[in-house]
């Protein structure tokens, strides 16, 4: 596992964050050695004085990289993917100004019509029946159309290329993936993607990395400290 006791890069969060493990595999494909440091949100470790320091709002993830300091995990993986462009995997946010436009508008699109949806499911039916909240099924209804219209346009566009901003696995390929990992595993929504065939076998290319296995591993198995 690329976790080096030594990195300058450090992740704060738990690796079940969606957020938090978008970060993960994407410092993973990069080959970038990190250190994770885990943040109990049950303690409130992520509103105390030194936390809001470096993430203000009080969320995961928060990041590290020597004397500079980020939070929001696309524009995380945005910075990574520039500062360390000749490292693992250099085509993960393109390597023109055409490819990275074309990574950013999936990007945007999965921020802004994949995301509030899926994350709604994801809460409701992954996170709410822990925490002993009681489901909303007109809320879990609503967002499962909302988010079956996204893969909709998702079917489409995999029809005309083997990845969401072209033939090559990009950032916008993997920022999906945590959200999806959720619904097809933990929230038996699995129908949403095997429904659709193209949506199928993109799902099945891109969770098979072995950067997003490796960071499975690490939600099952989470460093201390």
């Amino acid at each position: 596992m690329a976790v080096a006791a030594a990195a300058a890069v450090k992740v704060y969060g738990p690796p079940f964050s969606s957020a938090v493990s978008r970060v993960l595999a994407c410092l993973l494909e990069k080959d970038v050695p990190f250190q994770l440091q885990t943040v109990n949100m049950a303690k409130g470790e992520h509103k105390k004085p030194d936390y809001l320091k470096i993430q203000p709002f009080g969320q995961v993830p928060a990041f590290q990289d020597e004397s500079i300091t980020l939070f929001e995990s696309r524009a995380i993986s945005r910075y990574v993917c520039e500062k360390y462009s000749n490292k693992g995997n250099k085509g993960l946010y393109g390597t023109n100004p055409l490819e990275k436009a074309s990574i950013d508008q999936w990007l945007e699109g999965e921020g802004q019509n994949f995301n509030p949806p899926s994350s709604v499911l994801v809460f409701q039916l992954a996170f709410a029946p822990r925490m002993k909240i009681k489901q909303d099924e007109s809320l879990i209804k609503q967002n499962k159309a909302k988010l079956a219209k996204v893969l909709d346009v998702y079917e489409k566009r995999l029809g005309e290329s083997r990845y969401l901003a072209g033939e090559e696995f990009t950032l916008a390929d993997l920022s999906h993936i945590p959200n999806t990992q959720y619904l097809v595993n933990v929230c038996e929504r699995d129908e949403l993607f095997a429904s659709r065939e193209n949506v199928e076998r993109w799902w099945g290319e891109i969770s098979s990395r072995e950067s997003w296995r490796k960071v499975v591993d690490m939600q099952k198995s989470p460093p201390r400290g």
